[in-house]
């Protein structure tokens, strides 16, 4: 072979232990003593050079077989059969990759030339052009934030009303403390109503988002979800590239990526999955967008844990504490993050430990004495790292568990339908169709829906039913991939098919139902860090089948095909996104029998003004769930608008019949009582309400306005300062208090009562405007004309403003002023009597007072 560079034409077929070269003569020392990574300027020459060679680099001699150069592992040489050759010899500590982190029994060699050449079956795929590591990271995330850009400027939708808006931990006055002792939605752990979601790192970021952004404005939510859904997509292409090729390190301490092209595709298939879209464009989803985040960056810290440690079995402790410490974090934004510790000792014992776990289990069920001799169980370092683990992650659970105060989360029927079933059979068979739904989603994610429960799967109750023939094939899948996992003979087939199992099933454990009730019955949501396991599988599948087959076009059309589908799909699904009736109507043609996909239809309607809508979705919610006392609460409050009193108070009276502690079905049903003069119901039904939430302030309003119908001033005067007690910035309780107190003739302790009321809400134009009237009853004028131009100038358009001040005017003596003020509020509202009368007072008091001048 003609010599290249500077002496580095020596053919070598094997480094011996003196570092003499076999054949004689003296060893020639290489241009470079450094490796280096693929995309190198010489990588494709020296691949290519050495696959002109002969020879075959191998054991033999004294020494062990010299590792191929980093070109040639990458596969620059593109579709051709990795053979050991060596281009070049060089000294042990000059070129040295540290080689006993690499899976497989059979080997170093066979296993990494099994990875190269795998790899190099993507290569009709991706083009050498886009595999350097920028470029790759680059493609993938610009794929990844144009796939959910659309997102960007979308409302806040379904869950992000209660978990953001209407959670007080984002404000201000809240203490930062107070996020420590706080679900997800901003209630107290220790109460019995808590959801039990314990994730104050993720509540902090959305303060942080308040806080910026100066507001609640969903745009800088969303963008914030976006640019972490596109670092993570980018962090998949170092997570893959481990998966796939497992680790290795030059003497320099750099992990070189053995599996480019099968770590790029992978993260783009994760990129562009279209069941993220949950995650991403729904501003709440950032709980899973943190958790994953965290999770990723433990499992790499876990990886650098055994950078430059070249002797087998040695570690960092460090790295591994960081890992433990980066899986609590990851816990601490989404429940699931803690799993990360299970992944990282699975790919420890496969990867690192090597563990062949048939040969184990075969050993153990025949007996085999050579048990002892395996070399993993007889690992100190393994042990101390499974047991730095283990520890970890008990004691992360402890605390969580001491911090969550009582016990679990109380899910209703609703919520998990299969839970509930008191047949173990039932639930065995619900639970695993659950499973298969959740993979016919990774698999096909065309139907996707924001809610899955109310009736939208019905429940399996018999082995007769269709639906049987999902589970079937999920466990078949199943059982044929452990198979191989466990059976191949091929170590790079069994490490790729073990990972890639581990990363889909293990994170999503927690919402398996196995070891504690979860409170849906199939969330999107979850899916966000299995599906790079799926995307792991997937990538090994399409490898494998570009392996046995000629139309490797063929399969590249389908590949591409399917990233641009779901790239359309991401783009589609986030426009649905954007709005709260885009994306419950999308929900109708998935789930037509999900009860709360109606409601939810009904509530947009509702909020719009759209009434008679908004009943016809009502009552279809309540025909497919006769439980569904929210259903009936609201179509019971749009009756009683609508005056159909008896209807709303049967609807209310069996919502409160099904669940007893329903405090607001309580509250309204006293206002239809109310309104139907049956006072002695109404409050008992208020008192009931009261009963089952103490701090409700609405309440204690509509207790009031009870009393005050019944001519119990006392009694109303106290409910209302209760509301205000309870909400402080409670207007309407302030203002019947003030009016009340003004028609009773208590002018002193109405105007105590209103500036009080100012002082709390000083820019509220209705309190200025009630405690006007009292000022002007107590002849300060002055100061009641300003509160009245106050209240003016912040509602123009109030008749009644314009028609008191001109009363007031009137007392005063200001005549021309009192008949423009007069005339301003007959122009915004014609009808009003009161004002015609003092008009017409004054107008003829103005003639008598021209006929005395003439």
């Amino acid at each position: 072979m003609g010599s290249r560079g500077t002496g580095c034409g020596v053919k070598v077929t094997a480094e011996v232990a003196n570092g003499r070269e076999e054949g004689g003569g003296p060893r020639r020392k290489c241009a470079s003593e450094r490796p280096r990574a693929w995309g190198a300027a010489d990588g494709a020459g020296g691949a290519r050079r050495a696959a002109r060679e002969g020879g075959a680099a191998g054991g033999g001699g004294a020494g062990r077989a010299a590792p191929p150069p980093a070109q040639l592992l990458a596969g620059a040489e593109s579709g051709r059969s990795f053979r050991a050759r060596e281009a070049c010899g060089r000294r042990s500590g000059s070129w040295q990759i540290s080689n006993q982190h690499n899976a497989g029994a059979g080997g170093w060699q066979p296993a990494v030339f099994k990875m190269a050449e795998l790899d190099a079956e993507l290569d009709h795929i991706f083009p050498s052009s886009v595999l350097p590591p920028s470029w790759a990271k680059l493609v993938v995330g610009f794929v990844s934030l144009v796939c959910f850009a659309r997102s960007y400027d979308g409302d806040f939708v379904f869950d992000d009303s209660e978990a953001i808006v209407n959670n007080k931990d984002l404000r201000a006055e809240t203490p930062l403390g107070d996020l420590w002792h706080h679900d997800f939605w901003g209630s107290r752990l220790s109460s019995n109503t808590s959801h039990k979601s314990y994730r104050p790192l993720t509540v902090l970021t959305f303060r942080i988002n308040y806080y910026l952004s100066g507001g609640f404005h969903p745009v800088s939510f969303h963008v914030v979800n976006i640019l972490l859904h596109g670092g993570i997509s980018v962090l998949m292409v170092d997570v893959f590239s481990v998966l796939f090729g497992g680790l290795q390190y030059t003497s320099k301490g750099r992990r070189l990526n053995l599996a480019p092209r099968s770590s790029l595709l992978a993260a783009l298939l994760f990129a562009v999955h279209p069941v993220h879209t949950e995650c991403v464009a729904g501003v709440v989803g950032r709980a899973d967008l943190l958790g994953a985040l965290f999770f990723l960056l433990s499992f790499l810290g876990y990886c650098k844990a055994f950078r430059e440690h070249n002797k087998e079995g040695t570690h960092s402790t460090f790295w591994v504490l960081l890992s433990i410490l980066l899986g609590a974090l990851a816990m601490l934004c989404k429940e699931q993050g803690i799993t990360v510790l299970g992944l990282n000792a699975v790919f420890d014992i496969l990867v690192i430990g090597k563990l062949n776990v048939l040969e184990i289990v075969q050993k153990v069920l025949h007996k085999d004495k050579s048990l002892e001799s395996i070399g993993v169980l007889r690992n100190g370092g393994l042990l101390f790292r499974m047991t730095l683990l283990a520890s970890g992650g008990a004691g992360v659970l402890f605390v969580r568990w001491r911090i969550m105060g009582t016990g679990p989360p109380a899910f209703t029927e609703v919520d998990n339908p299969a839970s509930f079933a008191e047949s173990i059979f039932v639930r065995a068979i619900n639970y695993n169709y659950y499973y298969s739904l959740n993979a016919w989603l990774l698999l096909c994610p065309w139907w996707l829906c924001f809610d899955w429960s109310m009736g939208c799967i019905p429940l399996i109750k018999s082995v007769g039913d269709w639906r049987v023939i999902a589970l079937a094939a999920l466990w078949i899948c199943l059982i044929g991939l452990i198979r191989q996992a466990l059976c191949s003979e091929d170590s790079h087939r069994r490490r790729i098919l073990t990972l890639g199992l581990g990363f889909l099933i293990i994170p999503f454990l927690p919402a398996s139902n196995l070891f504690f009730r979860v409170g849906f019955v199939v969330a999107e949501r979850v899916l966000y860090l299995p599906s790079a396991g799926y995307c792991m599988l997937l990538t090994f599948g399409f490898g494998t089948l570009s392996k046995h087959t000629k139309k490797k076009k063929l399969v590249a059309a389908f590949v591409l095909g399917i990233l641009f589908i779901n790239t359309l799909r991401c783009m589609i699904r986030s426009g649905d996104w954007r709005s709260e009736e885009q994306l419950f109507r999308s929900a109708l043609s998935v789930c037509p029998l999900n009860a709360k996909v109606h409601y939810n239809v009904g509530k947009n309607l509702a909020d719009k003004g759209n009434q008679t809508a908004a009943v016809r979705y009502y009552r279809e919610a309540v025909r497919l769930n006769p439980k569904y006392v929210h259903a009936m609460n609201n179509l019971g409050n749009i009756l009683k608008e609508r005056n159909e009193l008896q209807e709303a108070e049967e609807l209310l009276s069996l919502a409160v019949q099904i669940q007893p502690d329903f405090a607001a079905a309580w509250m309204n049903l006293g206002i239809v009582q109310n309104s139907l003069k049956r006072f002695e119901a109404a409050e008992q039904s208020y008192r009931t309400a009261i009963k089952h939430r103490r701090k409700y302030p609405d309440c204690y309003y509509n207790l009031g306005r009870l009393y005050a119908d019944l001519n119990r001033h006392v009694d109303a005067l106290n409910a209302w300062r209760n509301a205000t007690v309870l909400k402080p910035e409670h207007s309407l309780a302030w203002n019947n208090m003030i009016i009340l107190l003004d028609n009773t003739g208590n002018l002193a302790q109405a105007e105590a009562v209103g500036r009080e009321a100012l002082e709390l809400i000083p820019n509220d134009h209705s309190l200025m405007f009630s405690l006007a009237n009292v000022l002007g009853k107590s002849q300060k004028y002055k100061e009641s004309e300003a509160l009245f131009l106050k209240a003016i100038k912040a509602h123009p358009n109030a008749a009644s403003y314009h028609g008191n001040l001109a009363v007031l005017y009137h007392r005063w003596g200001h005549l021309d002023l009192a008949k423009k003020h007069y005339e301003i509020s007959l122009q915004l509202d014609p009808t009003a009597s009161g004002t015609k009368e003092n008009y017409g007072l004054l107008r003829r008091k103005l003639e008598q007072m021209q006929k005395k001048d003439v």
